[in-house]
């Protein structure tokens, strides 16, 4: 459903994005504007900047911009409506239902008293840690060098060795047998009717990426079977398409994520500073996981376990990357298990740098295959280049199967061109037939008219955003047509309209590109600004060359768009030429 813009406009007016951005990062006023660390890209100074008077944002590092609901959806990885809806209940302002069929409604409450459920045994759990029944449940975790802050954190609980204390918990809130089954918190069997489905276990919450309790996994406490239980699947909990500790990992600027096996994990890895890392919920990787990370980065560490059953599964976890078209690498762990006994026995910085180093995916996966073979054997060694020529034969690109071809070649030592001729061979059975080439030199791309043309285009449209009394004077000279490209173009058409009635919001018209490239493009002409302006006379002379400068390029447009054999084309191309010629000697100024 598409709220209409009426709805739109005041829920983005009674959230004030300076108060909302805020809450996210820490801003400091310069000036007219607030600035602080970009959340969008990782950074040491902050080029973040949030205008009041224009209710954007705009990062002057990575070009990310946007009114309050673009930050939300970029920020949290929300949908238009889902921003909206957030913003919303913010401001206490009463949307209309997406679908007011009783059914609809139905589903809606379910879900709704399922997330309310298991946010109380959350709650449960976390109290029952901290109190005397909780007493082996701390210890576990103390054993495991958790801090306070560190549980307080990730909400850890414990559930009691009685097997009824939740379900009775829950039932004196007056939940019924029925609904807490159904949020996957007990079960019902004739000798013991509805039980508890988590006891004597601690309790780790799961998440989603709105901070909302979906499902829990718990590890026992003792020798019981299994070692570790999950909820089941539930109208609110998809194991396949949640990741543990998303809710957290989502806003780690490092620019990649950290895959790995346990909830332990993840959580020593946030205490030891590493908040991108993330785990599967004890099912295996799949590919709805890989298309949630890719949503938040597109470089993803695998950090598995290093014996048998974790390489398989770091194996495993390759494809699905690349399928899912991330690009992946292997955290190399040796000597130890899993990441949580490497940072306890090595330390922070030795992760980082195993992080920094971590493997190229093909390079693992032949240093796994090379197990199979003995190097001291000639046949068996052979074999092995083999199969390493058949692996290049992978890559489809000729340029990055060279590349490849040339650093394993480096690396175990093999003739480059005997390599090559094999690889060649197994190509052309399998059908690949293009040859590689060697890169050519080039020279980079110069900047052309277009460019400078279009950043008087935007300096003029963050000028008459900043100071829109200059309007008058820029109309006297200047109309939308004069703008030389169609974006550019169908922005100040929609900027001079609003100024033309006194109704003009950059942040609105942003809404009208939903294109995440127009959107940034749209978010930079509002936030172009002038450089070196000290004087009255350099204020003078700026904005006398932009406005020339817009005026010429519409002109060079118009003239191109004019047909040789039109009647005016003589007429319409002096007399612009004129225009041209006057405007250069004109005495204009946004102050007079």
């Amino acid at each position: 459903m598409r709220y209409s813009d009426e709805i739109i406009e005041e829920v983005r007016s009674r959230n004030d994005i300076v108060d909302v951005v805020g809450q996210y990062v820490h801003l400091q006023k310069k000036g007219s504007n607030y600035f602080g660390l970009c959340p969008f890209h990782n950074e040491k100074s902050g080029s973040f900047s949030v205008s009041a008077h224009k209710q954007m944002y705009y990062c002057f590092g990575c070009g990310a911009g946007g009114n309050v609901i673009t930050f939300l959806m970029k920020y949290d990885n929300l949908t238009f409506q889902e921003a909206v809806k957030q913003l919303a209940e913010r401001a206490g302002i009463k949307l209309p239902d997406e679908d007011d069929s009783p059914q609809a409604k139905a589903m809606r409450d379910k879900r709704q008293i399922l997330l309310d459920i298991n946010k109380e045994a959350a709650k449960y759990y976390y109290y029952q840690l901290r109190s005397p029944n909780g007493q082996k449940g701390m210890e576990y975790f103390r054993k495991r060098e958790l801090s306070d802050e560190t549980m307080q954190k990730f909400g850890l609980g414990y559930a009691n060795v009685t097997s009824s204390d939740l379900v009775n918990h829950l039932k004196k809130l007056g939940y019924q047998d029925k609904q807490i089954i159904d949020a996957g918190l007990a079960s019902y069997d004739e000798k013991y009717g509805t039980h508890d489905k988590f006891w004597n276990r601690v309790m780790f919450p799961i998440q989603d990426a709105s901070q909302k309790v979906i499902g829990f996994g718990g590890r026992v406490l003792g020798d019981a079977k299994p070692k570790y239980l999950n909820s089941p699947e539930t109208l609110i909990f998809d194991k396949s398409r949640n990741l543990f500790g998303l809710n957290l990992a989502k806003n780690s600027r490092a620019g990649y994520m950290i895959i790995c096996e346990g909830y332990m994990d993840v959580i020593a890895m946030h205490q030891a500073g590493f908040n991108m890392a993330v785990a599967s919920l004890g099912t295996a990787f799949t590919t709805g996981q890989a298309l949630i990370l890719k949503r938040y980065t597109d470089e993803v560490i695998l950090s598995y376990d290093s014996d048998e059953a974790g390489t398989k599964a770091a194996l495993r976890g390759i494809g699905i990357l690349k399928e899912a078209g991330l690009k992946g690498k292997v955290l190399d762990l040796r000597p130890h298990k899993d990441p949580d006994e490497f940072i306890k026995n090595e330390g922070k910085e030795a992760f980082e740098e195993r992080a920094r180093n971590a493997e190229n995916p093909f390079f693992f996966e032949v240093r796994i295959m090379e197990k199979n073979y003995s190097m001291s054997d000639p046949e068996s060694k052979t074999e092995f280049y083999r199969e390493i020529a058949k692996k290049l034969c992978e890559f489809e690109e000729a340029l990055e199967r060279e590349n490849y071809l040339e650093a394993v070649a480096a690396r175990y030592n093999i003739p480059v061109d005997d390599l090559r001729k094999m690889v060649a061979s197994y190509a052309s059975k399998g059908g690949m037939i293009t040859p590689a080439t060697r890169p050519k030199s080039g020279i980079q791309n110069k900047k052309t008219p277009e460019d400078g043309a279009r950043k008087n285009q935007r300096l003029l449209l963050t000028w008459l955003t900043d100071e829109p009394r200059i309007y008058s004077k820029v109309r006297q000279y200047v109309s939308a047509e004069d703008f030389a490209d169609d974006l550019y173009r169908s922005v100040a058409s929609k900027v001079f309209q609003g100024m033309d009635v006194g109704n003009f919001s950059p942040a609105a018209i942003l809404d009208d590109f939903t294109d995440e490239e127009e959107h940034s493009k749209v978010a930079e002409m509002f936030n172009t600004n002038l450089v070196d302006i000290e004087t009255k006379e350099q204020r003078k002379k700026a904005f006398h060359d932009i406005i020339y400068g817009v005026k010429q390029a519409g002109y060079e447009r118009q003239k191109k768009e004019l047909k040789p054999d039109d009647p005016d084309f003589l007429m319409k191309t002096i007399q612009g030429k004129k225009d041209l010629e006057k405007l250069s000697h004109a005495e204009i100024s946004p102050d007079d």
